[in-house]
């Protein structure tokens, strides 16, 4: 007899996993303590039903908003995963799950609702799963968001030992009348950077290569998770005129011009990469221009605002854990200019 587990599909590690999600240990917390929890909505409390059934339920009546739309991201996090099963260290990857789906949210002046996690991996191995979802509760509890529902997949045939994908789907909600973006984007604007905590999600496919064979001296960097700006925003959001802000991700500096109308610059002073994107330029022999193509070099996240409130706004940053610098200016461009110009 060949039955479902000595096919290579094991169900009851799959009720295990869904058992303890549903009763975790408390261990999840905001580590940021000068972030005010006053600040967001505890929207918990809005969860009609959740992990263990076949959908999850959410109470979408906001009678605060005069127009509430629905905000919907989805990401993974890339070849990074490859690095996450050579060290058999997931205690990191579920938060930039998380994070390249929340930061990408922000983006649109809304405010993180609920997140879901797709897992999907050759043979279920209850540890590996267990830290990887204990980061995306802990990511999720930081983004002042619920972990609401998702789904494990045991496929064996499809990834091989050891190896293992993921996806994740955040939802979020923003009053359309506030809603940022290129519309309200204008010449005279400041523009602010927010540092990163590395190479976040992104480039990994080179980073691996030039990489290869010493993965483990450079481990620290390979590994740090991608910085969570939710309560940047919602400070900002809360306490200043803000116009637009972008993620970013793949393409590097060719995120900001996603945020910008067609007749505008954002001219921009150069800063100082850090160590870990110039050694990966030394190695792999690109110019400045194709690294900031490429990766956030040191930058993860871009915000545009009224000129008068930059400095209050990189100090407000600072002041609740976020490194910030005011990076420049949007000015008019004509049609033959590029939308990103260096100082």
């Amino acid at each position: 007899m060949i039955d479902y587990k000595k096919s290579g599909v094991d169900i009851q590690a799959g009720d295990d996993l869904v058992s303890w999600l549903q009763n975790p240990p408390n261990n999840t917390q905001n580590t940021n303590s000068n972030f005010s929890k006053s600040d967001v909505p505890d929207y918990k409390k809005r969860v009609i039903s959740g992990i263990g059934g076949f959908a999850a339920l959410f109470d979408g009546r906001f009678q605060d908003m005069s127009h509430p739309v629905l905000v919907s991201c989805t990401d993974g996090v890339g070849t990074k995963v490859k690095l996450a099963s050579y060290f058999n260290d997931f205690t990191g990857v579920g938060q930039d799950l998380v994070a390249m789906c929340a930061n990408d949210l922000i983006c649109t002046g809304g405010t993180p609702l609920f997140f879901l996690d797709y897992y999907a991996t050759g043979k279920l191995d209850l540890n590996s799963a267990q830290a990887f979802l204990t980061s995306v509760k802990q990511a999720c509890e930081k983004s002042h968001m619920v972990l609401i529902g998702g789904e494990t997949a045991e496929m064996p045939g499809v990834y091989q030992a050891g190896d293992f994908d993921c996806a994740g789907f955040s939802v979020g909600v923003v009053d359309k009348e506030k809603m940022w973006g290129p519309h309200l984007v204008q010449e005279g604007d400041a523009i602010i950077g927010i540092e990163s905590s590395g190479y976040h999600s992104n480039g990994y496919s080179l980073i691996r290569k030039v990489f290869e064979g010493e993965y483990d001296k450079y481990r620290q960097w390979l590994l740090e998770p991608t910085k969570l700006y939710v309560e940047a925003a919602i400070v900002l959001k809360n306490e200043f005129e803000i116009h637009a802000m972008a993620h970013m991700t793949g393409g590097g500096i060719e995120n900001l011009p996603r945020v910008m109308p067609e007749d505008v610059k954002a001219v921009l002073k150069k800063w100082e990469m850090p160590e870990c994107f110039v050694e990966v330029q030394r190695r792999a022999g690109i110019s400045d221009q194709e690294m900031r193509e490429t990766f956030n070099c040191g930058m993860g996240l871009m915000v545009i605002l009224k000129a008068e409130h930059a400095e209050a706004a990189q100090q407000k940053l600072i002041e609740i854990g976020y490194n910030s610098h005011i990076l420049g200016r949007i000015k008019s461009k004509t049609k033959e200019e590029p939308h990103v110009k260096w100082a």
